[in-house]
C-alpha cells in the first residue's frame, strides 16, 4: 500500500479550495477571451484553466468553445488561425465519412444483421425520446440525431451503439450548431473519458473500482452490500452508461459535471468518486432499514434533481479523504 499523492501542488490544493470557498461566478466570455493573446494562443496554462473550470464552471456562452479544448477537438497549443484550419479539416473529414456511409449503407442493410438491429434500436430510442422544452418548443432534430448515431456506430469500432447514447448525443446537438461538431465532440468525449460510459469497455471497470472504494473507505456499508444488499452496486451501471445524465435537474447540471470529467481534475476516473458520493446519500437509510439490494437500487434510482456543484464538491471531499490515507495500489493506479 502506498500513499495517494496528487499530480502536482496545484491539484493538491484544488479539492480543499473548492470545498471550503464559496464558488465564484462561472467563467464568462470576457474572462475566457482574456486567456488568449493577440494571436489566439492561450496565455494561461492548461492546469490553470482546468482547475478554474472544476471550481467555477463555464458560462453557457463559453461552453461550446471551451469544450473543443477540453475534448481535444482543438489543441491547447493552437493559434486562432490553426483552429480555423482544424475546424475546416474536421468538417471535410465528417463530410467524407458521410459520403462513405451513404455508399455502404445498402450493403450494411443487406448483409449485416447487427447493423439492422442497431438501426432499429436507434429508431426505437428516438421515437421514445422526449424532445421538447417545458414550453413545448422542439429542442432537437431527430433525423440529424439518427444520422449522428448511425455514423458513430459505423465509424467507432470501440464504442458500439448502446441504449442511452441517444440521450447523450442530444445534449451535444443542443450545445453546438453544426453536424460535424456534434459528431466529433461526441467521439472525443468518449475518448477523453476513457470510454468510461461504454458497457463493454469502461462500465464494468468503474463498478469494480466503486466496490473497491466502498470496501476501503466504508467497510461497514461494504459488509452490508456483500450480504443483504448484494447486487446493488453492480445494478448501478446506468449511472455510468449515461454519465449520470438522469440524476440532474437541468441540462446545465449535466454539462457542468461532464466538463469536470473532461478536465481530468482533481484526478482520473472522477466519475467513480461521483458514484460513491451518490451512494452515500442512501447509505444511512440502507443500514437503518437493513435494505435489500433491490431496495437500495430503488432508493438510488430516486436520486434525481441533484445539483452538479454540490455533487462535485462531495466527490472532491472523497478525493481529499483518499489523499490522507494509505491507498491500495489498484485504487491509486485507477485514480492517478
Amino acid at each position: 500500500m502506498t500513499t495517494l499523492s496528487p499530480e502536482n501542488s496545484l491539484s493538491a490544493m484544488l479539492s480543499a479550495s473548492f470545498i471550503l470557498v464559496k464558488r465564484k461566478p462561472p467563467i464568462d466570455k470576457t474572462e475566457w477571451d482574456s486567456f488568449f493573446d493577440e494571436n489566439g494562443h492561450l496565455a494561461k496554462s492548461r492546469d490553470f484553466i482546468c482547475v478554474n473550470i472544476l471550481e467555477r464552471g463555464l458560462h453557457p456562452f463559453v461552453r461550446t468553445e471551451a469544450w473543443k479544448f477540453l475534448t481535444g477537438y482543438y489543441s491547447w497549443q493552437s493559434s486562432q488561425d490553426e483552429r480555423l484550419t482544424v475546424n475546416s479539416m474536421r468538417r471535410k473529414n465528417y463530410n467524407a465519412l458521410c459520403q462513405m456511409y451513404e455508399k455502404i449503407q445498402p450493403l450494411l442493410e443487406n448483409l449485416h444483421r447487427n447493423f439492422i438491429e442497431t438501426q432499429n434500436n436507434i429508431a426505437y430510442d428516438l421515437q421514445r425520446l422526449y424532445d421538447k422544452d417545458p414550453l413545448g418548443n422542439v429542442l432537437i432534430d431527430k433525423k440529424r440525431l439518427e444520422k449522428t448515431l448511425l455514423l458513430s456506430y459505423v465509424c467507432n469500432n470501440q464504442a458500439e451503439y448502446q441504449r442511452g447514447f441517444h440521450e447523450m448525443v442530444m445534449l451535444f446537438q443542443i450545445m453546438v450548431e453544426h453536424d460535424h461538431e456534434i459528431f466529433w465532440l461526441f467521439q472525443f468525449f468518449l475518448q477523453k473519458t476513457e470510454h468510461s460510459c461504454v458497457i463493454n469497455i469502461g462500465v464494468g471497470k468503474n463498478l469494480d473500482m466503486l466496490n473497491n472504494l466502498i470496501t476501503f473507505l466504508d467497510p461497514v456499508f461494504a459488509e452490508h452490500l456483500k450480504g443483504k444488499g448484494a447486487g446493488a452496486v453492480q445494478a448501478l451501471f446506468p449511472w455510468f452508461c449515461l454519465c449520470f445524465q438522469r440524476a440532474f435537474k437541468s441540462f446545465d447540471d449535466v454539462w457542468r459535471l461532464w466538463e469536470v470529467l473532461l478536465t481530468g481534475k482533481p484526478c482520473r476516473n472522477f466519475q467513480v468518486l461521483v458514484a460513491y458520493s451518490m451512494l452515500q446519500m442512501v447509505r444511512e437509510q440502507a443500514l437503518l432499514e437493513s435494505m435489500s439490494g433491490d431496495a437500495i437500487l430503488l432508493a438510488c434510482n430516486k436520486l434525481i434533481d441533484l445539483d452538479a456543484d454540490e455533487l462535485t464538491s462531495a466527490a472532491c471531499m472523497v478525493y481529499a479523504e483518499l489523499m490522507q490515507k494509505d491507498v491500495p495500489q489498484p485504487l491509486k493506479n485507477f485514480f492517478l
